[in-house]
């Protein structure tokens, strides 16, 4: 999945919120037309639907954005089995790239996939002439 730049909309003219507020208050059956066609939303979406409107209506500015690759310091550093601290460390020397959303860091998931993958093959490379040389010294 391709992240897509936060996109960040203004808050409604205080009338457009209003109305949105009246047409809102009591449901939360959201029916969406695509090219005139009826679409349902499943659960989840009309609950991340009906939230975003009902911000609208209270004439608050939104910012949508894809988390779903974007990790806490916390869930990357569980991923690749290191300490929070040391994780943190790493982004601030910049050998994983992070994100801030606000004062709050997010690491992309394939980023911790790929210091992961790196970290195998150092590991491997480090390893292959360790038993190279013990061959040599057996006199094989």
């Amino acid at each position: 999945m391709t992240l897509i730049a936060p996109r960040v909309t203004a808050a409604l003219p205080a009338e457009d919120a209003q109305k949105l507020g009246y047409a809102l208050h009591g449901s939360d059956d959201i029916t969406v037309f695509v090219d005139g066609t009826v679409h349902r939303l499943p659960a989840q979406a009309r609950d991340a639907v009906v939230d975003l409107l009902a911000r609208f209506s209270r004439g608050e500015a939104v910012t949508v954005s894809s988390v779903e690759e974007m990790l806490t310091t916390s869930r990357a550093a569980e991923l690749a089995g290191i300490s929070h601290t040391y994780l943190r460390n790493m982004t601030d020397r910049g050998e994983i790239p992070v994100e801030y959303r606000g004062t709050h860091r997010r690491i992309r998931l394939a980023d911790i996939m790929a210091w992961l993958e790196k970290q195998k093959k150092n590991s491997t490379a480090e390893a292959a002439p360790d038993h190279a040389d013990d061959g040599a010294a057996d006199g094989s």
